[in-house]
């Protein structure tokens, strides 16, 4: 287990971060439409794992829009939001901003993302949801970066993390 903080306030967090180097876990999360959309889905392309609590809060807010600025200028790369949001809110959220070159995940199905990505907040008021991290891949999903951020309130290290597909 690890810890992070949420405000300051300490958080357990269960599970294994995928380390550089290693094969990143398979998954299978929810799309649009409520469609089951796995890690294969997404084969032959780098992968940037946007992961967060929820899109409802501004930090997770600017980590979408962040990202999806950036992933414009990403040759062979998809960006997927990752968070407990339910698919029709998490497309609502990005029509209403005009973010297009993100793709967004649900953890609604597929709970086991939460510990095999090490991101299972345990305790504390965000129990449940999922701790903010970001996880690099290559087109062969081995794993190029990986920031499980020590702050939730705070936004990932966007450049390490971009530098890692360059």
């Amino acid at each position: 287990m690890a810890q992070v903080a949420l405000k300051g306030n300490p958080v357990t967090v269960d599970g294994t971060l995928p380390t550089p180097g290693s094969e990143a876990p398979a998954f299978t999360l929810v799309g649009e439409g409520l469609a089951d959309k796995s890690l294969k889905d997404f084969a032959g392309k780098r992968k940037v794992l946007n992961i967060f609590p929820s899109v409802d809060t501004p930090t997770c807010a600017a980590s979408v829009r962040k990202f999806n600025t950036e992933a414009a200028e990403l040759a062979d790369t998809v960006v997927l939001c990752i968070s407990a949001d339910l698919p029709f809110a998490q497309a609502r959220f990005c029509g209403a901003e005009g973010l297009d070159n993100v793709k967004t995940l649900s953890t609604l199905r597929g709970r086991e993302f939460h510990t095999d990505y090490g991101v299972a907040i345990v305790d504390g008021p965000m129990a449940g949801l999922t701790a903010r991290a970001v996880v690099v891949l290559d087109e062969n999903d081995k794993v190029l970066h990986a920031e499980l951020v020590n702050e939730i309130a705070e936004e990932p290290n966007y450049e390490a993390a971009l530098s890692a597909l360059k």
